[in-house]
C-alpha cells in the first residue's frame, strides 16, 4: 500500500486551488529560480555570484530529485491504489507527471548550454486558457506555456505504472568521437529499438537521427523507460542553414560511406531494410518552400518505440524540445512527414 509519506506528497501536490502544499511550493520555487538564474539561457542573475554555477547546479539537482519523487508517486499510485481512488486522482497526477518530465529535462538542458539567448515567453495567455493549481503555474514557467493546445490531452483509459526518464543528449553519450545511443532504427520513427553507434551514422539509425546528431546535437532529447531508450526528439533551431549544411556536406559524406551497391550485400541487417536505408540516403531530399521556412524557422523530428503506449510521455518529449527551441528565439517549427507514412502522421496528430 501507499506509505504515509506518499499520501502526504499527494495531498501537498493538490492542496488548495490558490495555496500550495510544501512539495508543490518547493517545485515552483526551484523552477522559478533556475529559469531566472540560468547560467546561459534566459534572464541572467541580478547579482554577480562567484559561486553561481555551483549554486545553480545544486538547486537543479534538488529539482531533479523532487521531479523523480513525483514520477515515482504516479507509478506507485497506479500500482497500489484502489481502482475507485485511482480513477478519481489519476488524471491530475498524470498531468503533473508529464509536465515535470518536460520541466526536469528542460532544466538539465539549460545546464548543458554554452550559448546565450533570450528566453521568449510571448504575450500573456488569456486567463481562461491556463488551468489553475500547480499544473497551471508550471505550465506558465515553460517557454511554450502559452501554446495551450500542447497541454490538453485526455488521460489514458488504462493507467500505466511505467516509469520514464526524459533527458537531453549528454556529453557522456559521446565516446571516442561517436554517439552511442539506443535509437529507433526502422520505419518512420516508430519501430524497434536497437543499440547503435554513429560515426556519424550507420545506415539504419542514421536515416533517422544521423544529421541531427552531427549538425544539431544540442537540441536532441532521449526518452528512456525501464527497458532502455524508447524515444527521441531532435530539432534544428535554424532549419534553413541546417538543411543547406546537411545537403552540402553531411549527405555527400554519408553517400560516400554507404554506396548504392551496399544495399545488395547486407543480409545480416535484413536485406530489404538495409537497401531501403541506403536508397534513402541517395535520393534527393525534397526542398522546403521558402514561405514555410520564413514562418516556421525550426525543424523538429520525434519518434517513440511501439511499447510507449502512454501519449503523455510523447507529449513531454515534444514540450521539452519546443521549450528549448523557443528559449533560443524560435517563432515556430515544422516537421517533414511522408504523406504515405500513416504511423508518423498518426503520431504527430495525437500530439496535437
Amino acid at each position: 500500500p501507499l506509505t504515509l509519506e506518499e499520501v502526504r506528497m499527494l495531498v501537498e501536490l493538490f492542496y488548495l486551488p490558490y495555496h500550495h502544499g510544501a512539495l508543490a511550493q518547493q517545485l515552483l520555487e526551484h523552477f522559478r529560480w533556475l529559469r531566472a538564474n540560468s547560467l546561459s539561457v534566459g534572464v541572467p542573475a541580478t547579482a554577480p555570484d562567484a559561486c553561481g554555477g555551483t549554486r545553480w547546479r545544486g538547486r537543479a539537482q534538488s529539482f531533479q530529485l523532487l521531479c523523480a519523487r513525483t514520477c515515482r508517486l504516479h507509478s506507485r499510485l497506479v500500482s497500489t491504489a484502489s481502482r475507485a481512488l485511482l480513477y478519481d486522482l489519476h488524471p491530475y497526477l498524470w498531468d503533473i507527471r508529464n509536465l515535470l518530465l518536460a520541466a526536469s529535462a528542460f532544466v538539465l538542458w539549460l545546464g548543458c548550454q554554452s550559448i546565450s539567448a533570450p528566453m521568449l515567453l510571448g504575450r500573456d495567455a488569456e486567463p481562461w486558457a491556463r488551468r489553475g493549481g500547480l499544473f497551471g503555474e508550471l505550465q506558465a514557467l515553460l517557454p511554450v506555456g502559452n501554446s495551450c493546445d500542447l497541454f490538453y490531452h485526455p488521460p489514458p483509459l488504462f493507467p500505466s505504472s511505467q516509469l520514464y526518464l526524459l533527458r537531453p543528449l549528454l556529453p557522456l553519450d559521446k565516446r571516442g568521437g561517436q554517439w552511442v545511443l539506443g535509437v529507433l532504427s526502422e520505419g518512420g520513427g516508430c519501430s524497434k529499438v536497437s543499440q547503435a553507434q554513429f560515426s556519424p551514422a550507420p545506415a539504419l539509425p542514421g536515416r533517422l537521427l544521423g544529421s541531427f546528431l552531427s549538425l544539431s546535437p544540442e537540441y536532441t532529447f532521449v526518452l528512456e523507460d525501464e527497458g532502455g531508450p524508447c524515444g527521441y526528439a531532435a530539432g534544428a533551431l535554424h532549419a534553413e542553414g541546417f538543411l543547406q549544411q546537411r545537403d552540402s556536406s553531411w549527405l555527400p559524406a554519408i553517400r560516400h560511406k554507404y554506396p548504392p551497391e551496399l544495399g545488395t550485400g547486407g543480409p545480416a541487417l535484413g536485406q530489404d531494410a538495409l537497401e531501403e536505408a541506403v536508397l534513402f540516403f541517395h535520393a534527393e531530399p525534397l526542398a522546403v518552400p521558402q514561405p514555410v521556412l520564413r514562418r516556421f524557422p525550426s525543424l523538429v523530428q520525434l519518434g517513440t518505440a511501439p511499447r510507449v503506449l502512454d501519449v503523455g510521455a510523447s507529449r513531454s518529449l515534444a514540450l521539452c524540445l519546443l521549450s528549448a527551441l523557443r528559449a533560443n528565439g524560435s517563432r515556430g517549427v515544422f516537421c517533414q512527414v511522408s504523406d504515405t507514412d500513416r504511423q508518423q502522421l498518426s503520431f504527430y496528430s495525437k500530439l496535437g
